[in-house]
């Protein structure tokens, strides 16, 4: 672990401050009482409806983080504040959820008041508070200790390390949750489409595809339709298929530029389709990951940048550009 302390300048406050924090978080992982830990993890593993985060000003900022990091691994999860429920909005709990409370004192008198009718629907309360001696801590089917000795703040008043911590706690069990419940990438994914990893294990050929007016030949083509199909196209490519549209082959920019160099004037006229596509190219369908596609151009001795698309019956359906994958952020 990094100690060595910055020069005497006025970022050595800013070192200070996080070493604070940092170390607040260590005795936070100390003290951590591996029971109400485990009955904390039990509540939320068996939660039937949701779960509803609650606090009143930066707790309740923390508590909306919680609930975002919970709903992204398929834990779904609110925000819900006290001020708002205590008026009407209390419609929304159920007896099939549970109930976090973010609080430094424990004595928030707007979560306190909450308590009763959340008794009255049997809603387990799990509390990341900072005295877990408080009245919420005594109410409470759960507490998780997020108490600190002093706050980041020069003043000491300021939430701040009690804020951090009440995050890292609520980060921890979220994550031992993902653990619990054996959430994989795949399900991950589902709720995070526009990510990296979500358009790696979501997005298909089939999103990405020039399945409309790509180019396609028969295997009699002369090399002058071939050169027009690859011209008007404009993909780099074009498949070669028999009367049922079945896939043949294959013929690249790259093809016919190597042709014409080994081929005699003469002998041009004469080349046909057949003669210059590439037979039993690599292929793809439709429900192939567009990250496997990717893998198939670039994983290999010899690198392609456009597949043909094909179904179960090898009847062609279109093609795939490197471009098209790449653009698209994989």
């Amino acid at each position: 672990m990094y100690t060595k302390s910055p020069p005497n300048t006025a970022a050595s406050n800013i070192f200070q401050l996080l070493q604070l924090e940092a170390a607040a978080i260590n005795r936070t992982s100390e003290k951590l009482d591996h029971k109400q830990a485990d009955c904390s993890l039990q509540i939320l593993h068996n939660c039937a409806g949701k779960v509803i985060m609650t606090g009143v000003g930066k707790s309740g900022i923390v508590a909306q983080k919680i609930a975002a990091t919970l709903t992204s691994i398929g834990t779904l999860a609110i925000f819900l504040h006290p001020c708002d429920a205590l008026h009407g909005d209390f419609g929304i709990v159920t007896s099939d959820d549970v109930v976090i409370m973010l609080s430094n004192s424990g004595e928030t008198d707007e979560l306190i008041t909450m308590i009763p009718h959340l008794k009255l629907r049997s809603v387990p309360i799990i509390g990341i508070l900072g005295n877990i001696q408080s009245s919420i801590a005594r109410k409470s089917d759960a507490v998780l200790d997020a108490s600190v000795d002093r706050e980041a703040c020069p003043l000491n008043l300021a939430p701040t390390t009690s804020t951090t911590v009440a995050l890292a706690l609520g980060d921890a069990l979220s994550m031992a949750l993902v653990q619990m419940k054996g959430l994989t990438p795949e399900a991950f994914a589902f709720n995070h489409p526009a990510g990296r990893l979500g358009k790696r294990l979501t997005l298909r050929v089939s999103d990405l595809m020039h399945g409309n007016e790509y180019p396609q030949l028969p295997p009699d083509a002369q090399w002058t339709d071939v050169v027009c199909a690859l011209t008007q196209g404009g993909f780099g490519a074009v498949n070669i298929v028999n009367q049922e549209k079945a896939l043949l082959g294959i013929i690249t920019d790259g093809d016919l530029r190597r042709w014409i160099m080994k081929s005699h004037a003469s002998y041009l006229y004469s080349l046909t389709a057949k003669d210059m596509m590439t037979r039993n190219p690599v292929v793809v369908n439709p429900q192939t990951l567009a990250y496997d596609a990717l893998q198939l151009m670039e994983k290999r001795e010899s690198q392609i940048s456009i597949l043909p698309v094909v179904d179960r019956d090898n009847k062609s359906l279109g093609l795939i550009r490197l471009h098209d994958i790449v653009r698209n952020g994989l």
